[in-house]
């Protein structure tokens, strides 16, 4: 009889045991589950700074690269002139000249 109970309270720590060992196994897993998340929201965030900062870097670039094209488009602008102004006359004279002509 004696064995018996003794039995039976080792079934009775053992189950319990068994219960304790699944509900930690359980919340490690969700502890776990919420580390990942984390660290995923995290990665993303980290992702979308990133993106951020080379949007920008590419509309300062851009922005630079712009203003250099429009100075460089003026400076030929000035140097066409330059070149033509001479020939202006000379190109009007010979068309006035056909017309009369």
């Amino acid at each position: 009889m004696e064995l018996i109970k003794k039995i039976k309270q080792a079934e009775a720590e053992a189950q319990q045991i068994i219960e304790q060992a699944k509900s930690q196994a359980a919340e490690q897993a969700e502890a776990s589950r919420q580390k990942r998340l984390k660290q995923t929201e995290q990665a993303e965030h980290e992702r979308i700074k990133a993106i951020e900062a080379a949007v920008a870097e590419a509309g300062s670039q851009g922005k630079a690269e712009v203003a250099d094209l429009k100075v460089e488009a003026e400076q030929r602008r000035r140097e066409l002139r330059e070149k033509t102004q001479g020939k202006i006359p000379t190109a009007a004279a010979r068309v006035m000249d056909y017309l009369k002509g």
